[in-house]
């Protein structure tokens, strides 16, 4: 969750702490009145970013763009990219 409207120029405000040793810095584009991350940037390298919107599902979330996707319950997350390469992440607000 994060606050409503609120749109930070700073993408260190949630970030995925992967088994790879590596961060994901995600940016929120748009976020709900609920507080929900709608559209965000998704960091996978120093300069270059990825456009992901929430897909609705049953139980947990699902962030999808272009040949990548995020899955997760609460603070657990698996970080797919592509069919046959996924990593299980943590998400930490910052």
């Amino acid at each position: 969750m994060v606050a409503p409207g609120h749109v930070s120029g700073s993408c260190s405000e949630i970030v995925l702490t992967c088994e790879n040793g590596r961060e994901y810095p995600i940016c929120p584009i748009a976020v709900s009145v609920a507080g929900e991350l709608v559209t965000a940037r998704l960091y996978t390298a120093p300069h270059s970013a990825t456009y992901v919107r929430l897909v609705p599902m049953g139980v947990g979330y699902r962030y999808a763009g272009k040949g990548i996707w995020l899955d997760g319950l609460r603070g657990n997350a698996q970080l797919n990219f592509g069919k046959n390469n996924a990593v299980a992440c943590s998400v930490s607000l910052s």
